[in-house]
């Protein structure tokens, strides 16, 4: 999951979010951001989804299953 981490903190940095954007957003702290973005910890499907949804990328990108996002 590595490249999810990768990605998650790509899509993140590119909309001009902080990581506490990013947590209000999930519902979660600052620091479980950071331990998803430092591929310490996965997510659920659902905050999956809503990452998907606010960045308009797929999940196929954000997992590395695709290069197009």
């Amino acid at each position: 999951m590595e490249i999810f981490a990768k990605r998650l903190r790509e899509v993140r940095i590119e909309a001009g979010e902080s990581r506490e954007d990013l947590g209000q957003l999930l519902d979660v702290g600052v620091s479980q951001i950071s331990e998803l973005e430092n591929n310490r910890k996965g997510t659920t499907l659902e905050k999956l989804a809503t990452i998907c949804r606010h960045y308009k990328v797929s999940a196929d990108y954000l997992l590395g299953l695709s290069d197009e996002r």
